[in-house]
């Protein structure tokens, strides 16, 4: 396990578990990512709801943030990064990771302020957000 960010004392962090796909390209010069509303690349994924599987999980949200289904291939690793949220409230993002592939456009994604964007291999680590989500990158590149 990776821990990412800085814990603050004194701040009660909530743990949220979460699932993220890393998707690249046959050539593995691009890898997928969502960008946000506010101009944000994330890997998509996100928190397990309502007791999910990882794969329940995965399989919702890239319908919901990309609208393509996936197929989920080795686990990366579990991946923590302590950080604030967007209401300012302290997170801790238990990540676990996998290498998945795209199948089939099944309906455009339900999450209208995100936009599916491929990101260079020699950009991503300048332009994703959370730096566990680029160890997770990073590590799928050599398997």
């Amino acid at each position: 396990m990776k821990i990412f960010g800085e814990k603050i004392e004194n701040l009660n962090y909530k743990n949220i578990p979460s699932v993220y796909a890393v998707i690249l390209n046959n050539a593995k010069e691009k890898v997928l990512t969502v960008r946000n509303g506010k101009g944000h690349y994330f890997l998509p994924g996100g928190g397990i709801e309502n007791n999910e599987s990882d794969q329940e999980c995965l399989e919702r949200e890239l319908l919901e943030e990309t609208g393509y289904s996936v197929s989920i291939g080795n686990y990366i690793g579990n991946a923590k990064q302590y950080l604030m949220s967007s209401k300012n409230e302290p997170i801790l993002n238990d990540g676990n990771f996998y290498i998945c592939i795209l199948l089939e456009k099944i309906n455009n994604q339900s999450e209208e302020d995100h936009e599916v964007v491929w990101l260079k291999i020699d950009e991503f680590e300048h332009l994703l957000f959370h730096d566990h989500h680029i160890w997770a990158v990073n590590e799928s590149l050599y398997r």
